[in-house]
């Protein structure tokens, strides 16, 4: 689940910055290929307005027609959005002559007549002309001394430059739409099978986690093969401490336990000697007290190994046949209901000591039944990890909530007329926790003592 929401990220990420890279890259040509076709366009009216200042220039030469080089149909067509005029600006009354297109109406000048530039200089941009047309007009002024001051203005249909340049923008759009596909393609297969070495690791942790193997296996690519080979020598590291540890713990045990036995056999041989039942009574709980820490040293080394899977009906139904053999005097009938799919994420004796130690008490205190149910489930319908509930019913007398407090700690009996040393539910107690888990006690729809066993599942 979690490399899926990586490839979305990563596929999301990719496709983001793939639309804002091919946006900007639009504009900016869409922009230069206008600001071409502009200079193109201005160029095609500097032709028409360099033949018409020939003309003015040369009048004598001009007298029967003007202008005469233009050479352009379009500037006899009424109204055809290609205009010229020439206005002369130091003449007492306006003196304007322009094109047969512009038929009764005038250029839009883009300076002010009284405040136009040096003669000589250009000037180009955009007005509005005759029947709301958009015109690109070039203009230049010209000073032909004591033959006049003459504004020469060119124009020609500005939609032209806007169907070129939209013209442009569509084969740009169709272009780019091809180009991000393929892209997004691209980056579909690449998340999809670059991140498929990973989720090999991934799935390759989970196998062992859950007890079907012992190591990643598997070529991987020269990015990935440091991460797995790190990963397994991590493995064995850890294995290695935890056989160390079991190791020291036996040891430890096997150092202790001969000089506490010495010291009970001394303690035994003067058995009316009060210094000796004061020896053998503390010699006693040092025994207890050793046996104690030593086991749980040695269940923290067994829970800190690395992919032990116990399957839970095997053992329930064992553990049951057992119990039965145990009570037979007493005749307990032991009810037991457990879904296959129930795995316990640790290694099988402790199950059997945490659950061994449910059923025994429950058949001590039941009148004729025990039930025994086991089912898994997901903690947090967000998490995918999985818990195993284990729960143990009798039909005997039961506990007051009071009474669950005390016979969960250590030694403590209500009832001394019961077999067994009141460790049973301290143990389990210790057991589940070093794995994580719970028990918790209360009343059983059939009358007793429910305890409920929440043990991480596989």
């Amino acid at each position: 689940m979690r490399l899926n929401s990586l490839a979305l990220r990563l596929f999301v990420s990719a496709t983001t910055w793939t639309v804002v890279i091919l946006l900007v890259t639009g504009v900016v040509l869409s922009s230069i290929y206008r600001a071409a076709v502009e200079r193109a366009f201005d160029r095609r009216l500097g032709v028409y307005l360099r033949s018409l200042v020939a003309d003015v220039a040369i009048p004598e030469e001009n007298a029967g027609k003007f202008p005469q080089s233009i050479g352009e149909p379009l500037f006899d067509l009424p109204l055809s959005g290609w205009y010229w005029q020439v206005t002369r600006l130091d003449a007492p009354t306006p003196d304007v002559r322009s094109s047969r297109s512009l038929w009764d109406a005038t250029l839009p000048h883009l300076a002010d007549l009284e405040a136009s530039s040096a003669p000589g200089s250009e000037r180009s941009g955009y007005a509005d002309g005759p029947e709301g047309q958009r015109l690109r007009v070039l203009e230049r002024t010209i000073d032909l001394g004591e033959e006049g001051r003459y504004l020469v203005a060119v124009a020609g249909d500005a939609a032209e430059i806007d169907d070129e340049t939209r013209s442009f923008d569509s084969a740009l759009m169709i272009t780019f739409a091809v180009l991000a596909i393929v892209l997004l393609l691209t980056t579909t297969f690449q998340v999809r099978f670059g991140l498929a070495p990973l989720k090999r690791i991934s799935e390759g942790l989970a196998a062992i986690r859950g007890g079907k193997t012992e190591r990643l296996e598997g070529a991987f690519p020269v990015e990935i093969a440091p991460l797995a080979r790190e990963t397994n020598a991590l493995i064995d590291a850890n294995r290695e401490i935890v056989a160390r540890a079991r190791t020291h713990v036996g040891n430890l045990a096997h150092a202790l336990k001969t000089p506490i036995s010495v010291m009970l056999n001394e303690a035994s041989t003067h058995a009316n000697d009060p210094f000796a039942l004061k020896v053998r009574e503390q010699t006693e709980v040092m025994r207890d007290q050793v046996t104690r820490h030593l086991e749980r040293a040695r269940l923290a080394a067994r829970v800190a190994v690395i992919g032990s899977v116990t399957d839970v009906r095997t053992v329930i139904n064992s553990l049951a046949r057992t119990m039965e053999k145990i009570h037979r005097d007493r005749n307990i009938a032991i009810e037991i209901e457990v879904s296959e799919d129930a795995r316990f994420r640790g290694e099988q004796q402790d199950l059997e000591e945490m659950v061994g130690n449910l059923i025994d008490n429950a058949c001590k205190w039941a009148h004729s039944r025990v039930a025994v149910e086991v089912f898994s489930q997901r903690s947090d319908p967000g998490d995918e990890r999985l818990t195993v509930h284990i729960i143990v019913d009798d039909d005997g007398p039961g506990l007051s909530p009071q009474q669950c407090e005390q016979v969960a700690r250590r030694g403590r009996r209500l009832d001394e007329t019961k077999p067994g040393s009141g460790l049973g539910l301290s143990i389990v107690v210790d057991l589940a926790s070093l794995y994580g888990g719970s028990l918790a006690l209360g009343t059983a729809p059939i009358g007793g003592l429910r305890a409920e066993l929440i043990l991480p599942g596989a």
